[in-house]
């Protein structure tokens, strides 16, 4: 899902003198392509619509949340404005959710004077509109502390939005017996949706909680937030794993991405797919030469990282009703 993209290698000295702010940096002209932002963000909020349009088509119909008619429905919706309109919900509680985890890199960035793009939204045809958001980090970081807060303020920024959203997704959440197994796809229940659904709904299985798309956005939220916590690589969850081991970093990436491949074995084969991805292109990570700890409070915070990936993560995130 989301991320913040690869990030150059830094220089071998610190010109912060450990601060971890850059000297003050001239933008190039033209070089935020506000155009571009623009321009995907809208294709994106036309395609999360149309998924979200069929979401609620489907959840208004008690009918499996991913079925055969999802194509006919969303094209349908995109011909007629008064269906599309019912697809905002989803589509506003999912953008919001990865514009504030983007956002809180993002200003991290700038508090540290480390230039990065605003975010770029990927639409595309899957069964949630996008392919995520990312920004592009176009300096060095030169501190650990800097890394740190720039890689965790993403993930603690969009768990902020996402857990009341799945507070209120629940609240318009109804309860059909076995309506997670009925259609071609069944969905892991993370830790935090567990505890929220026996808060709303004492004493009903998970499995009979058919999600309104405002939960579905929020699930969404989860599972981008537990992959990007994953610390491994230059996801967000290996920028604060660096920020802790330094150059043990790529040993510990390469073991913690090896873990995926049972969990792809006993759970489910896209665990698989994370791995190879993860081993072949997303070990490496930047070099900062910094010794300076970190700080009390940055360990606290990174604790409170592991526990959001803890609350977030899903053995089985997507399988097929036939076991895959």
């Amino acid at each position: 899902m989301s991320s913040q993209g690869p990030s150059p290698a830094p220089f071998p000295f610190d010109p912060t003198n450990g601060a971890g702010r850059t000297p003050a940096f001239k933008r190039k002209p033209g070089s935020r392509r506000l155009w571009l932002h623009l321009l995907l963000f809208g294709l994106t909020c036309l395609t999360t619509t149309a998924v979200g349009a069929q979401m609620a088509h489907n959840f208004e119909n008690n009918l499996p949340g991913f079925t055969s008619d999802d194509l006919t429905v969303m094209s349908t919706a995109l011909t007629e404005p008064a269906q599309l309109l019912q697809g905002l919900p989803f589509s506003f509680t999912l953008l919001l959710i990865l514009l504030a985890h983007e956002m809180g890199h993002y200003i991290a960035c700038i508090y540290y004077r480390v230039p990065a793009s605003l975010p770029y939204f990927i639409p595309a045809p899957t069964l949630i509109g996008t392919l995520g958001a990312f920004i592009r980090i176009k300096a060095p970081i030169y501190t650990r502390r800097a890394l740190f807060d720039i890689g965790v303020a993403g993930p603690l920024a969009g768990f902020a939005f996402l857990l009341p959203a799945l507070a209120i997704g629940l609240s318009y959440s109804k309860v059909i017996p076995g309506i997670a197994e009925r259609g071609e796809l069944v969905f892991g229940v993370p830790a935090m949706q567990s505890l929220l659904t026996w808060a709303v709904f004492p004493g009903v299985e998970s499995s009979d909680i058919y999600l309104h798309p405002i939960a579905r956005a929020a699930w969404v939220g989860l599972l981008a937030t537990a992959l990007n916590l994953l610390p491994i690589g230059q996801l967000d969850g290996g920028h604060i794993l660096y920020s802790f081991v330094g150059k043990r970093h790529k040993l510990l990436s390469r073991f913690f991405a090896l873990c995926l491949v049972p969990l792809g074995y006993y759970f489910s084969y896209s665990w698989l797919v994370w791995a190879v991805l993860l081993l072949l292109l997303g070990i490496r990570h930047p070099v900062i030469h910094d010794n300076a700890p970190i700080g009390s409070g940055r360990v606290k915070l990174g604790i409170l990282a592991l526990f959001i990936f803890l609350l977030s993560f899903s053995l089985t995130p997507v399988r097929l009703t036939d076991g895959f």
